[in-house]
């Protein structure tokens, strides 16, 4: 008989953060921003909890910078949609953010009070693109 580990289970499905990173978002656009310190810190502070995924342009550039939060399958079961977040422009919004996804964002968990001053909701067109 083999003594060899199991294999490991399958990662449990995670929540995808979308970055904006076009013609405003990540930017000089957005001026007092460290924008590549804030892809890192979500980077290094989601590891395998998220997928996070950069685009080029979300359409939604009034409220640079954004970051859209979709819930992961069992996230999307319990009710959980995605969320918008823009003006998302401080270290402290990004850790909130972090924070909220590793405790399973959308629909798993209570989106924190203080987010609900970054949600915004695009229109439909802008939606579709990100969410289907």
């Amino acid at each position: 008989m083999s003594r060899r580990k199991a294999p490991a289970a399958p990662a449990a499905p995670q929540c995808t953060v979308t970055v904006c990173r076009g013609c405003c978002c990540g930017t000089a656009k957005i001026p007092g921003v460290d924008h590549a310190a804030q892809l890192a810190t979500l980077k290094s502070e989601l590891g395998p909890a998220a997928q996070i995924r950069i685009v080029n342009c979300l359409d939604a550039c009034e409220q640079a910078n954004v970051i859209v939060v979709q819930p992961s399958s069992k996230g999307r079961a319990a009710g959980g949609r995605p969320v918008w977040l823009g003006l998302v422009n401080d270290p402290d919004a990004t850790a909130d953010i972090a924070t909220w996804v590793r405790q399973g964002g959308p629909g798993l968990a209570e989106t924190p009070d203080i987010l609900g001053l970054y949600e915004f909701s695009p229109s439909r067109r802008i939606r579709r693109k990100v969410e289907d």
